[in-house]
């Protein structure tokens, strides 16, 4: 009985849809070692090499035992209220987990009011012109007021949401206590998920600042180191873990 042209069609229409479906589950497959391998990326920061600064210089220095970047203001001028910005090379970050290891302490120049301020930079967009923002404050751990205490850890939306806003309008919210050492090295964790995030000291099981609503939403950008001018401002050892 000869065969009809359907007949010889079907082997060449199984062979496509097991190619197509073979495919498909290599593409699973990979898909699903991304999700259980998260990116990560690691600076040792013994180079400035490919840093964006903004507002500072850079420089590779030793201390307190180690090689560390340090941020330095480009003025001295206190009527100029002005941070200093790193933007890490290369970084595109949404949810994870940031480490860094800062130290700061007020410049001997300094304002009388300045307590060290450095942190961490988030979601980076316009070349450092909008940013989520959280950073220590180094010399109100270990205050002897307690307001002062209370004032350790800072979260702010950059412009629309600077600190002193978000303490006017939400006083208590934004910022917390944890213990801190003016000039000691200091261990930063972030953990961002969607609008929240929380930031974790020096290996603690519980967060010292849950934000929950980070004003600039649910939003991707570039990771940045981040002191205030009059900080004398040391970091070392950024990992940066992506979901």
């Amino acid at each position: 009985m000869p065969m009809s042209n359907d007949r010889l069609k079907l082997p060449r229409n199984v062979l496509r849809c097991f190619l197509l479906l073979l495919l498909l589950i290599s593409a699973v497959c990979l898909l699903g070692q991304q999700a259980k391998q998260p990116a990560t990326a690691s600076f040792p920061l013994d180079s400035v090499a490919g840093l964006e600064l903004l507002n500072g210089k850079a420089e590779v220095v030793s201390y307190q035992g180690r090689r560390a970047v340090r941020l330095v203001a480009t003025h001295t001028d206190p009527e100029v209220d002005d941070a200093m910005l790193a933007i890490l090379p290369g970084t595109d970050f949404k949810d994870g987990t940031i480490e860094a290891e800062v130290a700061g302490s007020p410049r001997p120049d300094a304002p009388k009011d300045d307590r060290g301020f450095l942190g961490i930079a988030f979601r980076v967009h316009n070349h450092g012109g909008q940013f989520e923002n959280i950073y220590i404050r180094a010399t109100n751990g270990r205050a002897e007021d307690q307001i002062r205490r209370n004032h350790a850890v800072q979260y702010e939306s950059v412009p629309d949401f600077p600190w002193f806003r978000l303490r006017k309008e939400s006083p208590g919210v934004y910022e917390s206590y944890t213990d801190l050492e003016a000039g000691a090295w200091t261990k930063m964790k972030v953990v961002v998920s969607g609008t929240k995030a929380r930031l974790y000291i020096n290996g603690a099981d519980q967060p010292c600042l849950i934000v929950n609503d980070l004003k600039l939403g649910d939003s991707h950008g570039a990771v940045a180191l981040w002191a205030y001018w009059s900080t004398d401002a040391y970091f070392s050892n950024v990992t940066i873990h992506n979901n």
